[in-house]
This record gives C-alpha cells, structure tokens and sequence, in this order.
C-alpha cells in the first residue's frame, strides 16, 4: 500500500524547544516518540509524524495509509506546533497529498435523542445521527464533541489550507472538547455519551446540564483512545471522567483478562453497575467516608495495588486528575518499573480550570 505524505514548514523562534514540547504532549496521549538522527518521529495509530529543526524553522511530514488518517497527522502537528509557538502563531501550508481535503472526513452532526441520569452527577445523553458506524469500533474511545454557544446554530466547518478546520464567517466558533464514547448502536444511529456534571462547570458540562431532545451538535472523530488487548493482566483506574473509559474497556476485553478496576467516586450513592465480561476486580474508591481518606485516594489506591510477578504480561491504563497523573506516572514508572509501551496514564482534566488548554485529551471538568 501506498503511503499518503503531506508537508509543511513553520517558521518559529525556538524550533528545538516547541518540537520538544509538542512531542512531550504527544507522548502522554498514546504516541510513541522516537528520534532519527536530529528529527523527532511521532506514530499514533493512525499515522505518523516527522518533526525536525532546521534554522529558524520547523520541518514537518505527516503520513498515513489513508485519508482520514493524514487528515488526523496534519491536524494534530500543525494544532500543536501553533499553540505551543507562542506568540508568533506560525504560517503552515500543507504541500503534497491532502491538499483537496475541503470538508472534514470525521464530521458528523448529530441531535439529543434523549438524556438521563445515572447518578447526582453523572449524566448520558443519547445522540443519534447518520453514518456513525465509524464510532462502533473498540479499538477507539474518544470523540470530538463540538459545542456551540447556547442559542447559536453550528453550521459544518470546512479544511483550511493548515489542516485546521475553518468555521463559517459570521457565525460563533464552537468548543471543542474530547469526550469518551460510552456506546454506538450502529444499527439504530446511536451514540451515548456520560458527562460529569459540576458547578464549575465547562462547555461540555453546561451542554449537558440543559441538553433538550432536539438539540445539535457536531461529532468529530473517533479519536483514538485504545487499549492493548494482548496483555493478560490489566491495571484499570480512574475516576468520573474515565469511568466511561473503563466501563466499555470491560465490556470489550477478553473473558480470561485478569487485574483489577481501581475507581474513584465521591461515595457508595456515586457507584453505577458495570457490565464486566472479564477476571478483573473492580473496586470502587470512595473521596468521602472511606477507607482512603487523603488528598489523592485514587493515586493512593494505585500504590496499594499487587502488580503480577512477571510485569511483561501486565498493562496499566490510567485517566484522571492532573495532579494524580503525574503522581501515578512517575509511580508506574519509576516504583513499579513498567516499560512505556505498557501504560497509558492520561491526564483528563485539572483542579482549578475548567478546561484544560494544555491538553487535547482533556474532557472539561
């Protein structure tokens, strides 16, 4: 099969210090960063990338085996390479395949269906739509949800020529916000989506909180988000933001996986039941009342866990706050000694902000 290749340059102040930057973020959102001599090669499922210093410039390749995959590439280098520049806001024009790419081949617009509660604080709008089988897929989580400003009608974006998408003059840019996809029903048009809701609350978690059945919105993706199924113990954690994530990874696992599901909630009345089909424990973390009474029960919960002897049949997948990120990576890495290409440690939001800019990954809580 023939590789499809795009590039591009951006002229920056530091090329060293942003593509550092850029390939440090990619690497704690599901990329593999290796280097080939100066240049940086990042691979994401469903493509790679190719970032080198050269100058006062940054030179930069995407490829992927199809469209929608180096549609993806040159979305996410030239999306990352802009907002870590700083000031600058560097001009990139992609050159070579893709170039005829005008609408989005991920976009779909979609309408609430239906909305429930599933607890005090944890939401699930139904979506339905055409041509959403793409979203089925186990081997892909996340989704793009495109939120317009309350009382504002979202019209379909198209491709400018940086790869970014380009929205209508005239017309109120939406949010843009990574969510989990907690279940597609290709079938019957469906997707259902769980939104934690909060006071302080995001674009993601205002939408939720007054969605009315009718209501549109845009869906972008899928948008990556798998988990090695070739591992015989797992280390599942997280809390409401990732409990989506874990709840589907125990319904598509394997019956004969092991491990354990280490999630935190505020207390027994936050609790959902889970459909689990595999070995693997869950147990759930509770902030108020338990027995984890710290300032991170979910990072404490992780030290406590028993890892299997022979840690080469073992994965860990981890979304959560950012201070717990941090504090269960460097855990993970440095205690417990798991090889990089065995975790997953995410983090899905931070104290204090309501979005997170310093992530692409961030669900808004």
């Amino acid at each position: 099969m023939t590789r499809l290749v795009a590039n591009a340059t951006a002229a920056v102040a530091h090329p060293e210090a942003v593509i550092a930057e850029v390939c440090e973020h990619f690497s704690d959102h599901e990329a593999r960063i290796d280097r080939d001599g100066s240049a940086y090669v990042v691979t994401f499922p469903f493509g790679t990338g190719r970032l080198a210093a050269q100058g006062g410039t940054i030179v930069i390749q995407a490829e992927a085996d199809d469209i929608t995959g180096l549609y993806y590439m040159r979305m996410a280098i030239a999306g990352h390479v802009k907002e870590l520049a700083g000031p600058s806001m560097p001009n990139i024009v992609w050159t070579g395949d893709g170039q005829d790419i005008r609408t989005p081949p991920n976009f779909r617009m979609v309408r609430v269906l239906r909305v429930e509660d599933l607890t005090g604080s944890l939401r699930r709008v139904t979506f339905a739509g055409e041509d959403i089988a793409r979203f089925a897929t186990d081997d892909a989580l996340h989704v793009g949800l495109l939120i317009p400003p309350p009382g504002s009608l979202l019209l379909p974006p198209t491709v400018g020529a940086d790869g970014l998408l380009v929205w209508p003059e005239g017309t109120d840019r939406p949010a843009i916000r990574r969510y989990t996809i907690r279940s597609c029903d290709a079938s019957a048009g469906t997707l259902d989506v769980d939104f934690v809701l909060h006071a302080d609350a995001g674009p993601g978690s205002a939408f939720a909180a007054r969605a009315r059945e009718g209501d549109v919105i845009g869906v972008a993706g899928p948008m990556g988000g798998s988990i090695r199924p070739d591992k015989d113990w797992y280390l599942l954690a997280g809390d409401e933001t990732a409990l989506p994530a874990i709840a589907r990874i125990l319904e598509f696992l394997p019956a004969e996986k092991r491990g354990i599901a280490l999630i935190e909630v505020d207390d027994a009345r936050s609790e959902i039941e889970l459909r689990n089909n595999t070995a693997i424990e869950v147990t759930w973390v509770h902030r108020r009342g338990g027995d984890h009474e710290t300032a991170s029960p979910l990072a404490e919960a992780v030290r406590r866990a028993r890892f299997p002897d022979d840690l080469s049949a073992a994965y860990a997948w981890v979304g959560c706050e950012f201070a717990d990120f941090k504090a269960i990576r460097s855990f993970l890495r440095s205690e417990v000694r798991l090889p990089k290409d065995q975790h997953l440690v995410v983090a899905y939001w931070r104290k204090g902000q309501a979005d997170d800019p310093t992530s692409s990954a961030a669900h808004d809580e």
